[in-house]
């Protein structure tokens, strides 16, 4: 990632965070991060820059206050972005919608709120940095955080499993769409990870108690939940030419194997 500027959205917290700081490690010159909390996004951004100073790389920070689900703001976060570096050279959209919901009662708020942030968020970012790449001739890389619910999912997560296949799809169209480009657009399939989002989470729709990391790491085949650190190198290798060629690729990232039964 030497000298790239990286946008990623979510990057205040949490997976983001972790994919933020990476990129940092690994040379990223400019690193802008999009959340809603000013206080969290400015803590945020001094942890992304101890962690260029660790790896002896001076990275540049903005931090970004938005709520991505109101109409302008992706493309406000994409735009101050190029307005502060000049250019936009990966992509990562970890931003996104995960409250609970089944077919029956799931209300047009709850979708429509899934399908904003989910989708059309992801939509309106890849359309601002891919426009920023072509107006420069640069190739670039792109990466969408996407889910293994996205092959079916639990009947609780309804809409959430609705618009992040529609992000598998988009993510393909994209990359299909630019690869003349040289622009590279992969997706990656996250399962369960744990982050302190998944913590509330579990306590605010499951009834779960302090206890429940450690009780569901032991039901794990590798005897944990995944890593945000562990994701984020994943998402520094798509990012960057060490992945080669690659474009479209939805790869699942997880213990889990889908389709495979006892």
């Amino acid at each position: 990632m030497q000298d790239r500027v990286v946008l990623v959205t979510g990057g205040t917290q949490g997976l983001g965070l972790a994919i933020a700081q990476a990129a940092a490690r690994e040379g990223a010159s400019g690193v802008a991060i999009v959340g809603r909390n000013a206080e969290k996004a400015e803590r945020a951004a001094e942890g992304i820059r101890a962690s260029g100073r660790d790896a002896d790389v001076t990275t540049e920070v903005l931090p970004i206050v938005a709520d991505l689900g109101v109409d302008g703001e992706a493309e406000r976060a994409v735009a101050e972005t190029i307005a502060r570096f000049g250019r936009v050279d990966s992509l990562v959209n970890a931003a996104g919608a995960t409250s609970r919901g089944t077919l029956l009662d799931t209300t047009r708020e709850l979708l429509t709120e899934h399908l904003t942030l989910n989708i059309t968020v992801p939509f309106m970012t890849m359309q601002g940095a891919v426009a920023d790449m072509r107006r420069r001739g640069a190739p670039g890389t792109i990466l969408n955080i996407i889910t293994m619910s996205m092959h079916g999912g639990q009947p609780y997560l309804a809409p959430y499993v609705a618009s992040k296949a529609g992000l598998a799809g988009l993510t393909k169209n994209a990359a299909f769409a630019h690869r003349f480009d040289r622009i590279r657009i992969n997706g990656l399939n996250i399962g369960w990870t744990a982050t302190p989002g998944e913590a509330v989470t579990q306590q605010t729709f499951h009834g779960a108690d302090d206890g429940w990391l450690a009780e569901a790491s032991a039901a794990q085949p590798m005897g944990k939940l995944g890593q945000p650190d562990e994701i984020a190198d994943a998402v520094v290798f798509l990012l960057s030419e060490r992945s080669g060629v690659v474009t479209g690729s939805i790869i699942d990232w997880d213990q889990n194997v889908p389709g495979a039964y006892e």
